[in-house]
């Protein structure tokens, strides 16, 4: 474990109890949580912006009677199979499916694979949640 190190932070009032009301909403144990989280989130964000090799996990919504959707989401996710570490594929109802994608490898290659999968015809919609291989961020 690392050492831990206390410091002192100056806030208006106001901007204080903004953020314990934040905590609460959020079910965080105490204000040094919320920081950590905070700070890493700030992290995380620096490492997809530097390009460094991160992991994020893309979600699809899609109407797989739509022609060609699955055809051109399953040629899509081949054109990135180096980026590809898993997928799920899941049936929500009669005409919508939720695709998972867990991808890794350098920002710019994970992003392009989101924006690919985004943009085909018949995706109702797609989220990329961005996140660290855990390297770098403590």
């Amino acid at each position: 474990m690392s050492e831990l190190v206390r410091f002192g932070v100056s806030l208006e009032k106001t901007l204080l109890d903004r953020f314990d009301v934040l905590i609460r909403e959020k079910q965080y144990t105490n204000r040094s949580e919320a920081l950590r989280d905070l700070i890493r989130r700030e992290l995380v964000h620096r490492e997809w912006q530097e390009g460094k090799d991160v992991a994020g996990a893309i979600t699809l919504i899609y109407d797989h009677h739509k022609r060609d959707v699955m055809s051109k989401v399953t040629d899509t996710q081949h054109a990135f199979q180096e980026a590809i570490i898993s997928t799920q594929h899941i049936h929500l109802d009669h005409h919508n499916c939720l695709e998972i994608v867990a991808a890794r490898g350098k920002a710019e290659e994970v992003q392009k694979l989101a924006d690919a999968l985004r943009s085909i015809k018949g995706v109702r919609h797609a989220t990329l949640s961005m996140s660290s291989t855990g390297r770098e961020i403590e």
